[in-house]
């Protein structure tokens, strides 16, 4: 019974002194901290780190009594003090590291905090690659230089610019950093084209030599990734040598900023250095507890406790005391603080080296859990990890220095681009990720200008591009040299040069020709010479396919094809009025006034002296008439007396001879021409017979003929001109033709215009375009498919085709608007306007004619030779001439007779006597 008893109570006890001890709370944690303390991020830290200690040890809510007890060591921004540091540290039974602020030293502690299990918590060192998998005690309390070069590359991207030249310090923060930015520039079609790195101990001469060694270089966008440096030396040297100017962009990484707020009292001087310059920063919103802190700073400030300005890395530095206090406070909840020596160090004996006072921290694994699971809001913001052990991004300002200022233009959130408005202001609204949606205040740049930079200029030993022009041999108003005179010409050139217009910087180039102009050149040779890059580009009629697309980059099309079948058609049909087929409207309608013109004017000028041309109104229109349209037949019966008449008929026949001979051979071949009909009807009919068929030399059509539809390369016959296509295609299968002809669309279009007993057999059996051929990667590829866009919604493309393909009309109009064989006016314009001319003049040499004998006749009228004589005159005709009208319709005979009786009056008189 007693046994039974003492059991359970022996257990109890366990259970309850187990839990004691357990459970029992340290007097004193210690923590560590390594980082550089005379330095822009070291002076902000130090004075954040010792009073994030001293508010954690007075708040009774956290570590329950526990003294949070720092340990700082300088390292002096050196890589092996900071490795005997950590080792002094960690003698002193330390259970987490904060720091170090260099990115370099964290990767040689990050290794020694592996081995020993202390977590390290970084607030500055911003190398993306210490999020690797290498370094899991590695925890960031800032943000990686992933997602600040990713606002970088935005940001480059936002203005269009697409190549850049990157500064940076030669060490893993520099180098590791840049590399990032030109990761993210490759996935915005645009790249780090220089990388000019500094020694880690730069002077003013590393500067200046770094610096003219970049002038000669085409890009203007320079991205400076240094460590902060209190005497701004990059843009001192770069103002001294005149590149502060409006044709260059200066970009910083938050290096900057960080060091603009590290001043105690802001240096006009330098900001006046700084004009025109655009940096980021760390992104910490507005709250109450960061005024406060602010407001304590500068109360220390004023003591004189402090000799440096609050940046942003101060703020992390004291959200990471908290953090590791939070963290440590969950942990000695459940866990004891204790040591152990570690079975994997070598024998101390062995190396002399007194390795037995290095232990391994038997709780670092669960401190690191509850590290990685803090969240709670601090200075700076929430603070969070992600999976990556790196602190949830909250963006970064773009900050803009003009006129001794700092101006905030903007924010950048990962997900969302650039807004106008905080990050956090968003979050819980539907926001756009277009970038069309991006917006940022205006920006003054270097030199005072608010006009983005183009960014490029051509370099002084800039090699032009070089851009390969196929020489065509037909359709030469796509692309073709120019007489020989190896300039070349045509649409396709238009659209480029108008393209580069629109380009945000300057492209250098000079054209190459390909082919020898005497057939059409290999296309595919001219999409590979560009991809062995003999050929920086390759600019013409150039389909855009899937084998090209593996082995170029192809800018975006400026015009839809496709690969039709051309076949000869039956265009006519029975018609009880054919007859008027061989004339187009505007030739009936012209021919039909001409006749009337000619009518009327043949009328007045025969009038007065033809007999056949006088008599009762009706009879006279009739005449009129009748006299005009029997010279079409040549049966007229009256004949022309007056010399004007018959040199107007003179002019007037030949011209119906050319116009009835022209209309009757195009009448005839009409009616006898042999009518054409095809059993072609579609790509499926060509693939399952035997005949033969045409395409373009140098075309795609060949390749896709033969290897995707399979047809034998046989049956395939090479055509060079449109000649060719025209002559082949009347010819036909049996007659050593072809059956039908498979080309591009364009093309297609403009044979057609000109032929119309040919046609397309269905619709285009392929979908492609034609566009301009860069080697791969190439950024010039984007500028261009965008200059291409804005053409096309400017009207720039339309106007180009119809320059070049619609001098006579648009081809598809032209085909639309036209029958088979007709005769055109602008044919016979020319012979038109010669008889019409010569018809006018005649008028106007009778009508001045008939003024001055109607001047003459008044004039006897008002002053007669002799009372008799005008006596006589007036009684026989004063009541039938009443005005000019009656004067011209008297007969010519009667008019001589009246003028000749007036001039010798006389003789009559004499004779009486």
């Amino acid at each position: 019974m007693r046994y039974l008893v003492f059991v359970p109570l022996s257990v109890f006890m366990l259970v309850v002194f187990g839990g004691i001890v357990c459970c029992q709370r340290p007097a004193v944690v210690n923590i560590g901290a390594i980082f550089t303390f005379n330095s822009v991020i070291g002076r902000a830290a130090k004075v954040a780190m010792e009073a994030a200690v001293s508010d954690v040890n007075a708040d009774p809510m956290i570590l329950n009594g526990t003294e949070l007890k720092l340990f700082m060591r300088d390292v002096k921004c050196n890589v092996f003090m900071g490795s005997i540091e950590a080792f002094q540290l960690i003698e002193k039974e330390v259970v987490a590291i904060i720091g170090p602020q260099s990115s370099s030293i964290a990767h040689m502690i990050s290794e020694v905090a592996n081995g020993l299990k202390v977590p390290l918590v970084s607030f500055a060192a911003t190398d993306p690659t210490l999020s690797a998998l290498q370094f899991p005690y590695f925890i960031r309390s800032t943000q990686s230089d992933s997602q600040q070069m990713a606002a970088m590359a935005d940001l480059i991207d936002f203005y269009g610019w697409k190549e850049v030249i990157a500064i940076y310090v030669d060490d893993d923060y520099g180098r590791n950093g840049i590399s990032a930015l030109s990761n993210m520039l490759e996935k915005n079609m645009a790249k780090v084209s220089y990388k000019l790195p500094l020694p880690v101990q730069f002077n003013q001469h590393d500067i200046t030599v770094l610096l003219n060694n970049s002038k000669p270089l085409g890009p203007r966008v320079y991205v400076v990734h240094v460590s902060p440096d209190p005497g701004l030396r990059i843009f001192t040297t770069a103002q001294k040598l005149q590149m502060m100017t409006n044709n260059y962009v200066w970009l910083a990484t938050d290096w900057l900023s960080a060091t603009l707020e590290s001043f105690s009292k802001m240096n006009q001087t330098s900001l006046r250095i700084l004009q025109g310059v655009v940096g980021l920063r760390q992104h910490t919103p507005d709250s109450i507890p960061k005024k406060a802190f602010l407001s304590r700073w500068s109360g220390m400030q004023q003591k004189g406790l402090v000799s440096a300005g609050l940046n942003t890395y101060g703020l992390y530095a004291y959200d990471t005391v908290w953090a590791v206090a939070r963290s440590i406070d969950k942990f000695i909840n459940e866990h004891n603080i204790t040591f152990s020596a570690s079975h994997e160090l070598p024998d101390s004996k062995a190396t002399r080296v007194q390795l037995e006072q290095l232990k391994v921290f038997d709780g670092g694994t669960f401190l690191l859990r509850k590290l990685l699971q803090t969240n709670f809001t601090g200075l700076s913001g929430q603070v969070q990890f992600n999976q990556d052990r790196n602190i949830v991004s909250r963006g970064y300002d773009v900050i803009n220095i003009d006129k001794m200022e700092i101006h905030r233009v903007g924010y950048w959130f990962d997900g969302s681009g650039f807004s106008v408005l905080p990050p956090e202001t968003l979050k819980g609204k539907n926001v756009s990720h277009s970038q069309l949606d991006w917006k940022l205040q205006n920006i003054t740049w270097p030199g005072g200008k608010t006009e983005t930079p183009r960014g490029w200029v051509i370099a002084d030993n800039a090699r032009p591009l070089r851009i390969g022009v196929p020489r065509r041999a037909s359709f030469v108003g796509f692309v073709t040299e120019e007489h020989d005179s190896h300039k070349v010409q045509g649409y396709c050139i238009d659209i480029l040069l108008e393209a580069l217009k629109l380009v945000p910087y300057d492209v250098p180039y000079k054209f190459e020709l390909f082919g020898d102009g005497l057939s059409n050149p290999s296309y595919d040779g001219l999409v590979k010479m560009v991809a062995n890059d003999v050929f920086d580009a390759a600019v013409g009629d150039i389909a855009i396919v899937t084998n090209r697309t593996k082995i170029v980059d192809f800018s975006q099309p400026y015009i839809s094809t496709g690969l039709v079948i051309v076949a000869p058609i039956n265009n006519h049909k029975a018609s009880a009025w054919v007859f008027l087929k061989p004339f187009t409207v505007e030739m009936w309608c012209v021919t039909a006034a001409s006749f009337v013109m000619i009518a009327v004017v043949i009328w007045i000028l025969e009038h007065r002296v033809n007999d056949d041309f006088r008599g009762p109104p009706r009879r006279q229109i009739a005449t009129m008439f009748l006299f005009s349209f029997s010279t079409l037949f040549k049966t007229n019966q009256e004949a022309t007396v007056s010399s004007l008449g018959r040199f107007v008929m003179v002019v007037w026949l030949f011209l119906l001879m050319v116009i009835t001979s022209s209309y009757t051979a195009s009448l005839s071949s009409i009616l006898t021409v042999q009518q054409l009909s095809t059993s072609v009807k579609g790509i499926e009919s060509l693939i399952t017979n035997d005949w033969p068929i045409g395409y373009q030399v140098g075309s795609f059509a060949y390749s896709y003929l033969s290897d995707s539809l399979r047809i034998q390369k046989s049956r395939l016959i090479s055509l060079g001109s449109p000649e060719d296509y025209e002559r082949a295609l009347r010819q036909g299968p049996r007659n050593g033709g072809v059956a039908a002809i498979v080309d591009e669309l364009p093309y297609v279009q403009l044979f057609l215009s000109n032929q119309t007993d040919f046609g397309i057999i269905g619709q285009p059996f392929t979908r492609s375009g034609w566009g301009f051929a860069f080697q791969r990667d190439s950024p010039l590829a984007v500028g261009m498919s965008t200059a291409i866009l804005k053409l096309s919604e400017n009207g720039m493309l339309q106007k180009l085709h119809e320059k070049w393909f619609c001098k006579e009309g648009c081809p598809e109009e032209r085909r639309q608007h036209s029958e088979p064989h007709q005769l055109r006016l602008i044919s016979f314009w020319g012979l038109y306007l010669l008889c019409g001319t010569i018809t006018f003049t005649a008028f106007l040499v009778f009508l001045l004619r008939m003024v001055c004998q109607y001047v003459r006749y008044k004039q006897q009228q008002m002053h007669p030779h002799s009372p008799s004589s005008s006596s006589s005159f007036s009684t026989r005709y004063s009541k039938a001439v009443f005005n000019f009208f009656d004067f011209i319709d008297e007969k010519e005979e009667a008019i001589k007779k009246m003028f000749t009786q007036c001039d010798y009056p006389q003789v009559h008189g004499s004779s009486g006597r």
